[in-house]
């Protein structure tokens, strides 16, 4: 008892004399701080009472009270920003996988509107709306200057109406107008094929529903092939993705790990700092993988193509993503409106940051343009195209093939038309279905 009471009473006395040293300045210092802040909003009082009273036209106190608002957050970074209730509403909705709009998903550059990407099969996409573009004007009014939400509001309006936004493209020396029809956008998360035993699953968007159909459609391309034996690898392709619920990466990424940090974030406050582990299971059994990416790629697909690439679990392949390593928190406030605030910068498991990097593919691939080819190594001088032995005149037959192999010649022509096929359709998709070919081709070597 007396030790207890004597160490009690050593902090007590060490209490004191710290106090006596460093308290008065501290709190001197703190309470200076205080007072700078209430002049602060003095200011702010006075400046609002006097736009109320004397601004040349009469102003709505609470849009006044909201611009203020959406100016200090936006005054942070591009993705902070005040959510009225109605805004709030919709982006719930839209998280849930079904909204009214246009289907763009755009960021703010420099008080410039930017395009992050266009969602698939929307309006925006039909119309060929591309990844950079810049947003300079809405039916004829300009939205320079004005922040995201602002412009956002513009181009909402009822589904069936029809807006005109004006492009500013690069490589293009005019901006020029395309004019969309609003729709009521459902977003299927996720889209799959086979392409010759290689199962392709495009991800569109990170929302509610993205696990849950990779997992379905994954399970369902298998099946198709004829089991697993049967798949020569897994093309996941999220370009023109730009991100959504951090919560759905994490379980797409997890999806095809067996173990080993998926992602990691961290905040002002190192306790608020989170590591998210994968779970024994991989739902593509190993088998090997490609992920495309592009420049619009962001966010959550980052952090998917990220994991993946930092693990050597799959090769990445295209061009660089777009680079939005920040995480913002949805903070529900009164009125029923919401705080979008960036709170934290996530990391991928080997610590990069990419914010404003971005992920660097391993396979640098460009998309021709459409309508062009891309370049080949070596091109054929015209007149000397090469010929096989069955073009020359007089070409002895081969006529001890069996049907068999009558077969496998036949199948391996079909093979290479729909290889050319998709060629011309999607060239980094046909190359990453390729490079699959020959990772199995070597595995099954070994």
């Amino acid at each position: 008892m007396k030790k207890l009471l004597l160490a009690s009473a050593a902090g007590a006395v060490l209490g004191v004399i710290v106090s006596t040293q460093f308290a008065g300045p501290l709190v001197a210092q703190e309470a200076d701080r205080d007072k700078s802040v209430y002049e602060e909003l003095d200011l702010f009082g006075d400046v609002f009472e006097r736009i109320r009273t004397t601004y040349v036209e009469p102003v709505d106190d609470k849009e006044l009270i909201e611009a203020a608002i959406n100016g200090m957050l936006t005054s942070l970074d591009p993705h902070s920003s005040y959510l009225p209730p109605d805004d709030f509403d919709d982006m719930q909705v839209q998280t849930r996988g079904e909204f009214g709009g246009l289907g763009i998903e755009v960021t703010q550059e420099n008080g410039i509107v930017k395009v992050v990407s266009p969602i698939e099969d929307t309006p925006a996409d039909r119309a060929g709306i591309k990844p950079g573009d810049l947003i300079t004007q809405v039916n004829g009014e300009s939205v320079v200057g004005l922040n995201l939400n602002e412009a956002v509001d513009m181009m909402r309006g009822p589904v069936g109406s029809e807006i005109t936004i004006t492009i500013q493209r690069e490589g293009t020396p005019d901006p020029f107008d395309v004019e969309l029809t609003r729709e009521t956008i459902t977003v299927s998360a996720v889209k799959s094929q086979l392409i010759d035993d290689v199962v392709v699953l495009r991800v569109s968007t990170f929302n509610e529903q993205t696990f849950p159909n990779l997992e379905r459609q994954l399970g369902e391309q298998v099946e198709a092939a004829g089991g697993m034996d049967n798949v020569t690898g897994f093309v996941l392709d999220l370009r023109n993705d730009p991100g959504g619920l951090l919560n759905q990466a994490i379980s797409v990424v997890d999806a095809f790990l067996e173990s080993g940090e998926i992602v990691s974030t961290r905040g002002r406050d190192p306790r608020d700092s989170e590591r998210y582990n994968a779970k024994p299971g991989d739902l593509a059994e190993g088998k090997p993988m490609v992920v495309l990416i592009n420049g619009g790629s962001a966010s959550a697909s980052e952090i998917v193509a990220g994991a993946l690439q930092d693990h050597r679990r799959a090769v990445i392949l295209g061009t660089q993503s777009f680079g939005k390593g920040s995480v913002q928190t949805i903070m529900p406030v009164q009125d029923d409106g919401a705080l979008r605030l960036t709170t934290a910068r996530y990391y991928t498991p080997s610590g990069r940051s990419i914010q404003a990097l971005g992920i660097a593919p391993d396979i640098v691939v460009e998309q021709p343009a459409p309508g062009s080819e891309p370049a080949e190594p070596e091109e054929t001088p015209p007149g000397l195209q090469l010929r096989s032995e069955a073009d020359l005149r007089g070409a002895l037959s081969n006529d001890s093939l069996t049907e068999d192999e009558q077969k496998q010649l036949e199948a391996a022509k079909k093979h290479q038309e729909e290889t050319a096929k998709l060629r011309a359709e999607d060239y980094q998709l046909s190359y990453g279905v390729d490079m699959l070919r020959g990772i199995s081709y070597l595995r099954a070597e070994n």
